[in-house]
């Protein structure tokens, strides 16, 4: 293994750099990768087989490469990369691999972009054939890209064609249809470009019309005994490594041939200096061109001969290679002759990216069949010869493996790849997939050509979780969404509480109370008092059109279509199963348009949901949905002085309860902004919700703060409203139902129509939801101070031999500040029968002892609720 004085068209010989490799420091040239520049200093083993730990070297030249992955930990780190896709630069630092990376203690700082855009012609592959087709499409005047995969692409002749992208160090790692491509550029620190301003990697997303590869077909090995010591690659490979980056892999060569592309790089190696100690080939004749330039060379092509064997050094990689004569189907059939040398360069042939098994045609035009023979096996050495057998060189997968998968029956490709590994690795199976056919092939008795290769599935390289994520990391990994009134939520320290995307005021602390302390006082403020929150969040949706009414009987269980213009009506919705999927309110602004609320996580679900079977099941209604949440900010009024506050606000909106009826909404003038005003109460008291335009928000919620001054106004949030909402007995979807939960076992019978037809009303009449022994809706009062946890298991006994009879959980636990005491919301079974039954919830091993009662556990009559 030598560096050339002279030749290598990838490196920049004016530009030396140093690389670190498992703690020792080697000179390098700009352009080398990794995998050169160990090559290029003799360093032979470079990995360790994953299982076996058996020491590996450089096999191949790109992505194909089964077994030099490194750990790189120079900048950011990356683990587990293929040594010949890490470009070498001043400094890099890395270290040897056992099959296995070890990810990053710290974060990755790096920046990572994400790009868009669009084209006529994608070339793949920026080789002579790739820039010919590149410039043919220019001068037609089409958008083209060329990505290639190397450090530097010289174009010339693409020069001043404004529509054409030239991509260099990226790699194409998935092709979709429609021409869609995705693509990583690597665009490392240690590029010329300044480091602030250039991302580490970019993640390209390509639409083409038309996608040419001219990446060229892959070349693959045969196997044989030991054939994963260092010093055994592929002959392309090797050949490659001379003419790209002037590094001679060996001084004395074992050419190993089964294609004209691999005599060709024994011509290559012979003149980097290589001593030919053997040239092999399994065919029974070669080009006599081939034959000719070689002898005149003084190497004579061995005909039906291959390598079946290796002997190792000290080190572990090759010293010598075992020579023998071998029939058509890879069996020796001769003596065995050991031939010294340090480099065993194989070629079995080339084809389709994984290998088919099929006749197929080489990029030089000759032809050669992919996978026979496959193995090379020496008679009477067998067994513990095929366990060092490599088929999958990355997962340590042997002959031995895919014998034992056909004696169990596995003997299809796919199978074989569950059973045995091959082709799981982070190459696919690029150099294993064909040897492991020719050998099913043979094992089977089948023809190669009747077997398909298993599925290679994007990406095609390794591609790191931080490029994919791009800047959508830390707390841009989802979006953040927020109201108008955040930024005085944030100025008065108020935390949040993540509800899908949206960040909502989890309480409203004074000085150095706590939550508990601070939803106790928010609650009697509430209940005794006024209190106001921020209820933007909730889902809003508009809908349009003549047939609306008809669609909402359709999808919720109650009837909508007899709404009366300025009314608001509750009601549930179901899945086709006829659990509960959704609730909430839904005003009539006028006789062909509707304002729906929905819970603040399910806005996205329920959109959708009306979609789908506006879309697919009545697409003959006019009806149109549009989200306006983001429109509209919201500010509830609640409790007994909450007229008192509207009042200041809107002087003339009349609020008299006959005039403004529960659930019934009014355009108003509030705070001197046109507003919608509804009244309606999740917390069971007179209540208005206040709906201005979002751009006011913040000018309504400063105006309602200053309005209540007089009253004590005090500001809650979502745990104050949930405290409310329990103890009236208002379920929450999500938390107070878990998807089998229908409107009656909840106790809403009255919201379920029996005149109509609605989504989800047949599977009412399933044996399942017919059962008498369903789980009901219930309420909790505990014994003593403590609050319930939610999730704990109701029980008849807290003792008992396991497995203990569950009777159902609790899925909601408050202390309540109206009733003094701890209570809860939970799903009984038979629980509407069971009122006034002593049970115990047990969780963690602790039993508290519960009374179950109706859900609404604060004024049932419903007397608060006009004041």
């Amino acid at each position: 293994m030598t560096r050339l004085p002279e030749g290598g068209d990838r490196v920049d010989r004016s530009r030396p750099v140093t690389v670190t490799f498992d703690g020792v420091v080697y000179p390098a040239l700009a352009g080398d990768t990794l995998a050169s520049a160990l090559l290029a200093n003799g360093v032979r083993a470079v990995a360790r087989g994953i299982y076996t730990g058996r020491p590996r070297g450089v096999y191949g030249i790109g992505a194909e490469e089964p077994n030099a992955f490194v750990q790189v930990e120079s900048g950011t780190g990356e683990p587990m990369v293929p040594a010949t896709l890490v470009e070498a630069y001043d400094g890099l630092c890395a270290r040897p691999l056992a099959g296995k990376g070890r990810l990053p203690g710290a974060p990755d700082t790096a920046r990572y972009d994400h790009k868009n855009i669009h084209c006529e012609v994608l070339v793949i592959g920026g080789g002579a054939d790739g820039l010919r087709l590149a410039a043919k499409a220019a001068e037609r005047g089409d958008r083209v890209i060329v990505c290639e995969a190397g450090p530097v692409l010289d174009a010339p002749a693409l020069a001043g064609h404004d529509d054409v992208l030239l991509l260099n160090r990226t790699t194409v790692v998935g092709l979709y249809d429609h021409g869609y491509v995705v693509a990583v550029e690597r665009r490392t620190d240690h590029l010329p470009e300044a480091p602030d301003t250039v991302a580490r990697q970019r993640l390209w997303h390509i639409r083409a019309k038309r996608v040419e590869d001219t990446t060229g077909a892959p070349e693959f090995p045969y196997a044989f005994p030991d054939n994963d010591r260092p010093g055994v690659m592929l002959a392309g490979a090797a050949a490659r490594y001379v003419t790209q980056y002037a590094v001679r892999p060996g001084r004395v060569a074992v050419v190993a041939s089964g294609s004209d592309r691999a005599l060709r790089a024994a011509l290559v190696l012979a003149d980097a200096g290589a001593e030919l100690a053997a040239v092999l080939d399994t065919r029974r004749e070669v080009p006599d061109d081939l034959a000719a330039e070689l002898g005149r060379r003084g190497v004579e092509v061995r005909m039906g001969h291959a390598v079946c064997g290796t002997d190792a050094g000290a080190d572990g990689a090759v010293v010598a290679a075992h020579v023998a004569p071998v029939d058509g189907h890879g069996l020796v059939r001769g003596a065995v002759e050991t031939v010294p040398c340090d480099l065993v360069a194989t070629s079995a042939g080339w084809g389709p990216p994984s290998g088919s098994g099929r006749r197929v045609g080489t990029p030089d035009g000759a032809s050669t069949t992919v996978g026979v023979p496959s193995v090379i096996r020496v008679p009477g050495d067998h067994g513990e010869a095929a366990r060092r057998t490599f088929v999958d060189l990355n997962r340590d997968a042997t002959l031995a493996d895919v014998e034992r998968a056909v004696r169990v029956g596995m003997t299809h490709p796919e199978h074989v790849k569950r059973y045995t590994t091959i082709g799981t690795g982070a190459d696919q199976g690029r150099t294993a997939n064909p040897v492991m056919l020719g050998v099913l092939a043979e094992l089977t008795g089948r023809p190669a050509a009747s077997l398909e290769p298993t599925t290679a599935r994007p990406p095609a390289v390794p591609v790191s979780f931080a490029l994919l994520a791009g800047r959508d990391r830390g707390r841009f990994a989802d979006p953040e969404r927020v109201t108008p009134m955040h930024p005085w939520h944030v100025a008065h320290g108020l935390p949040f509480e993540d509800v899908g995307q949206w960040k909502r005021p989890w309480y409203a602390p004074l000085d150095d109370e706590d939550m508990d302390d601070a939803v106790r006082r928010e609650c009697r403020a509430v209940r005794t008092g006024v209190g106001m929150m921020d209820a933007s969040t909730l889902g809003k949706i508009e809908l349009q059109g003549r047939d609306v009414g008809v669609f909402l009987d359709r999808i919720y269980t109650s009837l909508f279509s007899t709404l009366q213009v300025g009314r608001v009506k509750y009601g549930v919705m179901c899945h086709a199963d006829g659990m509960v999927f959704d609730d909430g309110t839904t005003a009539r602004l006028a006789e062909d348009r509707w304002l729906m609320s929905t819970t603040t996580g399910n806005a996205a679900a329920v959109l959708d949901w009306l979609e789908e079977w506006l879309f697919t099941e009545w697409p003959e209604l006019d009806v149109r949905c549009t989200s306006v949440t983001d429109h509209w900010a919201t500010v509830a009024i609640a409790g007994p002085r909450s007229r008192d506050v509207v009042a200041a606000l809107a002087p003339d909106l009349d609020l008299d309860p006959e005039a403004f009826p529960f659930m019934t909404f009014r355009e108003a003038t509030v705070a001197g902004l046109p507003a919608r005003v509804f009244r309606i109460s999740f917390s069971g008291e007179l209540a208005y919700e206040v709906n201005v335009s979002a751009w006011y928000g913040m000018a309504l919620w400063e105006a309602v703060l200053e309005a209540g001054k007089p009253y004590e106004i005090t500001v809650y949030g979502t745990e104050t409203m949930h405290v409310l909402r329990a103890e009236k007995g208002f379920p929450i979807v999500g938390q107070d139902t878990d998807g089998t939960v229908t409107p009656q076992d909840l106790g809403m019978s009255w919201a379920v129509s029996k005149r109509k037809s609605f989504v989800g009303k047949r599977s009412y009449a399933r044996p399942d939801n017919l059962r008498d022994d369903r789980k009901h809706l219930v309420g909790l009062l505990a014994d003593g101070d403590r609050v319930v946890a939610e999730g704990a298991q109701l029980v008849a006994s807290p003792g008992g031999v396991p497995p203990v009879p569950m009777a159902g959980h609790v899925t909601s636990s408050y202390w309540s500040t109206a009733l003094e005491r701890p209570f809860a919301l939970a799903l009984l079974e038979r629980g509407t029968e069971r009122h006034g039954e002593r049970l115990y919830a047990v969780d963690d091993g602790e039993a508290i002892a519960v009374t179950v009662t109706a859900p609404v556990c604060y004024d049932p009559e419903g007397a608060r609720r006009d004041g």
